[in-house]
This record gives C-alpha cells, structure tokens and sequence, in this order.
C-alpha cells in the first residue's frame, strides 16, 4: 500500500476512538501519583493495552509497562509517554496529597494510548519494516528524594529517573529511536515547538550537623545548623554573577527538616538542591562550586556537612532530522503552516529524555492544546481534541514514515547520529559522580 494509504486508515482508526482516547486521559488525570508510586496509574495503562489485545510487559522500571507489535526485525521505534505527577496544592484539581498532573503526563499517556489505537486498530503495523514499543515510563520528574533514596537502600531501583532505570535494567537495549510529546501553554499564537534543547542537572541531598543546647540559657554550646543552611544558601547566592549566561545555570534550595523545637539549637537540618545547567561539563563545574559553598558554610559555624551527590538528568538535544517528520506531518494532516512553529526551543528545563537523547535519535514536541504555565496552579487542558488526539496522530503517522518502504527513513537517521556515549559509558558517568563527600568543620 502507499504511505499516503496506510497514514489514511491510520487516522480514520484515531478519529473512530477518539472519544475513549479523551476520556483514558481524563481518567488518568483523576489518580496522579509522584515517581515510583504510579501504581493504580499503571494498571490503568495495562488495563487499555490489553483491551488492544496486546501482551503487556510490567514492572518494567519497578512500575511502568510496555507492549511491542510489528515486525522481530529493527529498526524498533519507541513511543513513550510518563506516568508520574507533580504536587501543587494551590490547584484545584489536587488530591489530598497535592498531587496533581499539572504537568501534563495524563495527555502523555492519552496520546500514547491514542498512537497504539492508530497502528494497531488499523492493522498498519503489520505493513511496516520494523517493530514500535509503546512505553508507560514512571519517574519523570526529579523530586521526592527521600522516597526514592529510600528505594535505592532497599535495592528496588537504581536510578532517581524512570528512564535512567529502564535503561539500567536492559529495557532499551533494543530500541533505537525514541519519540514523545509534551503539552506547553502558547501566548504567542505559535502551535508547536519542533526541536529542544534543555538543562541537565546534578541533585544534591544535603544535612548540615551541629549540636544541639537550649536555645535560651546555653546557645553559645550549641552550634546551629540552620544557621549553617541559611549560610550556604547566602553563599550560593553570592556565586549567581560567576554564572555564564550561555550555560543558563539554575540553583535551586528547598530546606526539608529546619530543626524539631524552637528552643533547642538544631543539630540538624536537611537541605535539597537540584544544580542545573546546558551542558555536561557546565553541570561538574558548577556542582562543584556548589560543595564548596556548603562545606564553607559549615567550616564558618565549626559543623559537619553530609553531600549525597547524584547525577540527575542530562542534556537533551533532540534530533531535528526526526522532529521534521512530526513536523510534515503537522503541516499535511494538522492543517498547520509554517508560521505555526517554532523550531527551536532552548529551556533551563529539564527531562530524563536529556539521558536518551546523548545515546540515540529523539524526538520531543512541545504541543499546544492546554492553558496556564506546566506546574503551576493555572494549567488545564484547554480543548480536548488538540491535547488528547491531534499528538497521537502525528506520533503515528511519523512512526509510519520511519518505518515504511524497508525503514529508509528511520535507517538514515540512524545513519547520520553521533552519539555522546555508549550505554556502557554511559552507567559509568553516573556512577563516578553519584557519591558521598563528607566535610567535617570542626577541628579546622
């Protein structure tokens, strides 16, 4: 059949679903989990790969699940889509915990779902050169650090990131070219962003350790380790003009334990900070500036500091030979002109696509379709349609110009990709700057 042919069943497959697509969506808008918690989340998404009659594989970064259809042969495309939450208790739609998918992953899956109905529904899959995963990933978003450390302790996951995970645990070991959208708010009459470039960054666990005395007769015995935080914070500060405006350099501080009775001099307080900047060698600098400013503070009041360093997220810089065929596609079958896009965006923001994206060709589109700013109290979905399907069909329909006619297209990608790492050297990268620097203040 002709590649305009099998685009057409395709579509017709998606607009024949539409409705469920949408309201798989909003039922997976309904129970939002943070990262390695997306436990009901999961099994809403086994429960609609399996309504497709597909085999589902779980678990497959402790939570998440995946299916695989078309040819044994490669090249294998992977379409993802996240499954983890944000917390944002100001929305309106939060559950009691503050979570909220005010970052948009529930359309991710929507149009996940959404893509795996067109191929699949339509039977194109079968007249294609190669194989598609579909891929619920957990643990998108860097955050909750104790939970996760925990986890680790407990030997359940390696990795903070859901993508770092499966990646270790050999899950994409096959998959050579890797694809998802991600909703944003547009105010500037644009549709879509074709290509991205974004921050990586380091996390860092951070307990200050002093001695605690009562804070009204004897603080002179004791040694504050608030005050040792709010230093550091000061001194971080203080580093912000060493910043170069082409690495766009972000620090952010939250303090999570800052004592436990106002009239004891706290001994210890706990402090995350997540270090990001636009290239590797960006994010050691900095970090390093960063310990520094820590161990500084300590040095000042005579405490200890405990630095739990850990790669978070790298760069990502997507392959703009695969973001055009989403693109073409947007322009033929979305009604789109070229006035619509935007091709390149550079964000100090950061996704765990950044890891996959320095080992093979990635695709991540900014879609239009919701309102109000990702992760804040504002956004919703703003038309149904645009959000939920529109993404799903152009995912398919770029899978299906990779792969037809022998995969010529997805081959010459594959061709002309430089990777930054091989997946060997890769793990190393992580494990050499995931580490523990312990600083003692006391006796210097």
């Amino acid at each position: 059949m002709l590649k305009e042919e099998l685009k057409k069943l395709c579509i017709e497959a998606i607009d024949n679903n539409k409705e469920k697509i949408i309201q798989f969506g909003k039922n997976i808008y309904e129970t939002p989990e943070l990262g390695y918690k997306e436990f009901k989340t999961t099994e809403k998404v086994i429960s609609a790969f399996k309504d497709l009659g597909q085999e589902v594989e779980t678990e497959i970064a402790y939570t998440g699940c995946r299916i695989s259809s078309g040819s044994k042969s490669s090249p294998v495309i992977a379409v993802i889509g996240e499954l983890d939450s944000i917390i944002c208790p100001s929305h309106k739609d939060a559950n009691s915990d503050g979570n909220v998918h005010a970052c948009g992953h529930h359309v991710q899956l929507a149009n996940l779902y959404g893509s795996a109905i067109g191929l699949l529904n339509s039977g194109v899959i079968n007249k294609l050169d190669g194989r598609v995963d579909f891929i619920a990933i957990p643990s998108e978003e860097c955050v909750d650090y104790g939970y996760r450390t925990k986890l680790i302790n407990e030997g359940k996951i390696k990795y903070f990131g859901g993508k770092q995970e499966a990646l270790y645990r050999g899950k994409f070991d096959e998959i050579d070219i890797y694809m998802q959208c991600h909703m944003k708010d547009f105010d500037d009459g644009k549709k879509c962003i074709v290509n991205s470039k974004c921050d990586g960054f380091m996390t860092k666990i951070v307990k200050f350790i002093g001695k605690s005395s009562h804070a009204g007769f004897a603080p002179h015995e004791g040694i504050n380790a608030l005050n040792m935080a709010n230093l550091a914070v000061n001194n971080i500060n203080a580093l912000r003009e060493t910043f170069k405006d082409e690495d766009k350099v972000r620090v952010s501080a939250i303090i999570t334990n800052g004592g436990d009775l106002v009239n004891v001099v706290p001994d210890t307080v706990c402090m995350e900070i997540m270090v990001r900047a636009f290239t590797t060698d960006a994010i050691i600098e900095i970090n390093k500036k960063i310990t520094k400013a820590l161990k500084a503070a300590a040095f000042a009041l005579s405490g200890s500091v405990e630095i739990n360093d850990r790669v978070g997220y790298l760069p990502l810089k997507t392959d703009e030979k695969l973001s055009n065929l989403y693109k073409k596609n947007m322009i033929e079958y979305g009604n789109l002109s070229d006035d619509d896009f935007i091709e390149m965006y550079e964000t100090a923001g950061s996704t765990d696509l950044g890891d996959l994206s320095q080992l093979k060709p990635c695709m991540h589109i900014w879609a239009s379709g919701i309102t109000g700013g990702l992760h804040t109290a504002d956004f919703k979905v703003g038309d149904d349609y645009t959000a939920y399907v529109l993404p799903a069909k152009m995912l398919a329909l770029t899978v299906i110009d990779l792969l037809y006619n022998n995969a010529e297209k997805a081959k010459a990608i594959l061709d002309s990709f430089k990777a930054n790492f091989t997946k060997k050297e890769y793990l190393e990268f992580l494990d050499k700057n995931t580490f523990i620097d312990l600083f003692d203040g006391s006796d210097l």
